[in-house]
């Protein structure tokens, strides 16, 4: 697979600008492409239409619940199955020279997890764990995957083309047989995650802003920033003359506050900075 590669004059400013410690990095699901997870805004997907799950219409309706969890019983295995890549690899090198203060991702795979980032805020949550609606109970989602695919036996040999985000397309007539799996209470289960309409946590958010408040730069990495929860970071970095560096495939909402942007692959980028910072 090709890979966009950044200049050495590119590598040579984003190096000047990370070797001077502190930087807060943010990354977007550009960075999980080369682990296999579609994203929705990239290059290749950002002229196909995608109708993510709203948060309001997940609690109200039985049938958009239906709709997500079939879909995203056939979709969770490529998810699970998908591991971090040289970029996830290379934070984590980063991190442990000290030149990285902190961690943001909009991600909901948990790759900079396996990947052993410590100082890491999961904006959005992860796929990792279900909640109950009513009770609050966390449910793994390898325990709730095993009693889905026991409630829905006849939908595993369906061929479904992956979705960002752990989903999976799949015909509706598929959809209107399928077994929702509850929670032990009774209660409805919803992923851990936020979903478009719902809010981040306060704590995450305020969290999040005291570690842009010590960083030296923001460096962005594989996001298109079309979402205010994480162009908001850029916006405030560049409201205190912190500067802000973008590496991301295509444009992003964040260009005009950037002092380096560099179009090309996050993996590729971000092992050469670690390798020219001489992170181990």
């Amino acid at each position: 697979m090709y890979t966009k590669l950044p200049s050495r004059s590119e590598l040579d400013v984003l190096t000047e600008l990370c070797e001077r410690g502190s930087t807060v990095v943010l990354t977007g699901a550009g960075i999980s492409t080369e682990s296999g997870i579609p994203d929705y805004r990239g290059p290749e997907t950002r002229r196909r239409a995608r109708n993510p799950v709203q948060y309001r219409e997940f609690l109200r309706s039985a049938a958009a619940r239906q709709r997500y969890w079939a879909r995203s019983m056939l979709g969770w295995p490529r998810m699970a199955a998908a591991r971090p890549n040289g970029g996830h690899d290379a934070l984590v090198r980063l991190e442990r020279t000290g030149l990285l203060r902190g961690l943001l991702t909009q991600n909901v795979d948990g790759l900079h997890t396996q990947a052993g980032s410590r100082e890491l805020i999961e904006l959005h949550g992860a796929l990792r764990e279900a909640t109950c609606l009513e009770c609050g109970r966390l449910t793994p989602r390898a325990a709730l995957q095993e009693a889905l695919e026991r409630a829905n036996p006849e939908l595993l040999a369906s061929f479904v083309e992956q979705a960002p985000d752990g989903d999976a397309e799949l015909a509706s007539k598929l959809v209107e047989g399928f077994h929702v799996v509850d929670c032990a209470c009774g209660g409805p289960l919803k992923p851990h995650v936020v979903f478009f309409g719902e809010s981040v946590p306060s704590a995450r958010v305020t969290r999040a802003f005291e570690l842009l408040e010590q960083a030296r730069a923001l460096l962005v990495v594989g996001s298109s920033l079309a979402v205010y929860s994480g162009l908001r970071f850029v916006r405030k970095a560049a409201q205190r003359a912190i500067p802000v560096a973008i590496v991301s495939l295509g444009e992003t909402r964040g260009d005009p506050l950037a002092s380096v942007r560099i179009d090309a692959g996050a993996g590729v980028t971000l092992t050469s900075l670690a390798a020219r910072l001489k992170a181990q």
